[in-house]
C-alpha cells in the first residue's frame, strides 16, 4: 500500500527528549488498521517514508489520543528538509508487509 498524505508536524515532549510526529489522516489510518499483520511492538507498522528528498525506513505508531497513526520525523530529516513544529508536511508512505 502506497499513500501520499499531508499532516501538521507536532511535538511530543517526553521526560528526556522531544519527539516530532506527522499524524496520518483518519481514513488512511483506518485503511492501515484494517490490513491483518503480525503483532509488533507498540502496534507499530513498518513503512518506507519519503519527505522531500529524504527517504528512510521506519515505523508508524498508533496514537490513542488522536485515534490515528503517526510518523516520527527525526531531526536529520527535519533539518535537511527545513521543517519545523507546526509546518504542514507532505509524506509518501510505502506501508510494508512486515
Amino acid at each position: 500500500m502506497i499513500v501520499d498524505v499531508a499532516g501538521v508536524l507536532f511535538r511530543w515532549e517526553s521526560r528526556r527528549d522531544d519527539w516530532y510526529f506527522v499524524p496520518l489522516p483518519d481514513e488512511v489510518s483506518a485503511d492501515i488498521r484494517d490490513v491483518p499483520r503480525p503483532g509488533r511492538g507498540f502496534g507499530s507498522v513498518p513503512v518506507e517514508a519519503t519527505v522531500g528528498s529524504s527517504k528512510w525506513r521506519t515505523s508508524i505508531f498508533p496514537d490513542a489520543a488522536r485515534g490515528v497513526y503517526v510518523l516520527p520525523l527525526k531531526r536529520s530529516v527535519r533539518e535537511r528538509e527545513g521543517i519545523s513544529d507546526g509546518d504542514t508536511v507532505r509524506v509518501r508512505l510505502d506501508v510494508l508487509d512486515g
